[in-house]
């Protein structure tokens, strides 16, 4: 555990923040993408131990969370659909859709499995000729590798029971939305280390040049954090604007090219809904020509007009990009828990609100008579 405790080294954490209380002369506000690094600084209790000058937003960075709503209709629907096997990791079988989650079809009877692999599923179609299987193929580039390469298997070897119902987002579009927002005020950001580690981080060049913004690559421990934040504080406070690399023991500036090469073979950048944000345009990735048979959206066209409407008691969007905090939001902790969430960002393990709970700052959400 060695290389793992000294990234959790509380010593080295409270020089970092000594050093950050030292170097700030001004507000700033610091958007960390990742919803693993949400959890993080929560849970190491970061967000209250920064001096009061540095803010930290929660970004849109959990896949989860921002899979739109109409989505996860078209997920149950194709579920509860008699021969098909409807496989997904396992966060994505609590979220809610407008009606049910895809536990609620397995308890109906539906053949709802939970995997831990795109390539496990492929193996299950094999296993099941007589069964159309399906991946609910979920993430920004980190996942993107393994659910391109069971697609290149699938074909590869004739396997044509098996698609995936894709809803893959790509972190730098998405980054330029917020920037180029009115309503977003983020002076910075913590750039994801898992993304990052895939696709290196040369793209985030482009846009610390356009914008201006800082963009420092991190990872997920204190230490990574506290040092991310730093080398951020320190760039805004020289009117810097630059990528930086936190992150060297994993993440290079190329990235893993196999990995890229994988995608870009089966998967192409197209325009994608985010939900509670809205469309973006080519800020995803959709499979391409020679692959569109293992698209399950094109294999059960009865989904195709599926579309839906948020709830209008869930504040999600304005979460995902960072314009409230979990606990400004009435539901929070109310009509809205991990038991019974309303929304995305309480279910999944990345999800802003489910941090808040589960780390007490749900606290902050209740009333001085709810207290006493």
């Amino acid at each position: 555990m060695k290389h793992l405790d000294e990234y959790r080294d509380g010593d080295i954490t409270r020089r970092l923040l000594a050093e950050i209380a030292a170097t700030v002369t001004r507000p700033w506000h610091i958007m960390e993408v990742c919803g693993g690094q949400t959890h993080s600084i929560l849970k190491s209790g970061l967000d209250q131990l920064l001096p009061p000058e540095v803010e930290l937003i929660h970004g849109p960075g959990c896949p989860v969370c921002v899979t739109p709503l109409e989505l996860i209709d078209k997920a149950v629907k194709i579920a509860a659909m008699p021969d098909v096997i409807f496989t997904s990791y396992g966060d994505m079988l609590r979220v809610p859709g407008s009606d049910k989650d895809l536990f609620s079809v397995k308890a109906a009877g539906g053949d709802v499995r939970m995997v831990y692999s795109p390539l496990d599923a492929l193996k299950m179609a094999q296993a099941n000729p007589d069964k159309e299987v399906v991946f609910f193929a979920v993430g920004f580039e980190t996942t993107a590798p393994a659910n391109a390469m069971s697609v290149y298997q699938a074909k590869a070897l004739g396997v044509n029971n098996y698609s995936v119902l894709v809803s893959h987002v790509t972190v730098p579009p998405v980054i330029s939305a917020l920037l180029e927002s009115k309503d977003v005020r983020v002076d910075g950001f913590l750039a994801p280390g898992h993304v990052n580690a895939v696709m290196g981080y040369w793209e985030y060049e482009i846009l610390a040049a356009k914008y201006g913004a800082p963009m420092v690559v991190t990872g997920f421990e204190p230490v990574d954090l506290a040092k991310g934040i730093l080398m951020t504080v320190k760039q805004l406070e020289e009117g810097r604007g630059e990528v930086e690399n936190a992150y060297s023991r994993t993440v290079t500036r190329v990235g893993n090219v196999p990995g890229q090469k994988i995608i870009n073979e089966v998967f192409q950048l197209c325009d994608r809904k985010w939900r509670g944000i809205g469309m973006i345009p080519m800020s995803g990735y959709c499979l391409r020509e020679a692959f569109q048979a293992y698209d399950a959206e094109r294999r059960f066209p009865e989904v195709q007009t599926i579309t839906t409407e948020e709830s209008a008691l869930c504040i999600s969007g304005l979460i995902l990009q960072g314009l409230k905090k979990p606990h400004e939001c009435p539901a929070f902790g109310k009509e809205c828990t991990p038991q019974s969430p309303l929304g995305a960002t309480m279910v999944s393990s990345e999800g802003a609100c489910a941090a808040y709970y589960r780390y007490g700052r749900f606290q902050a959400a209740l009333t001085e008579e709810q207290r006493s």
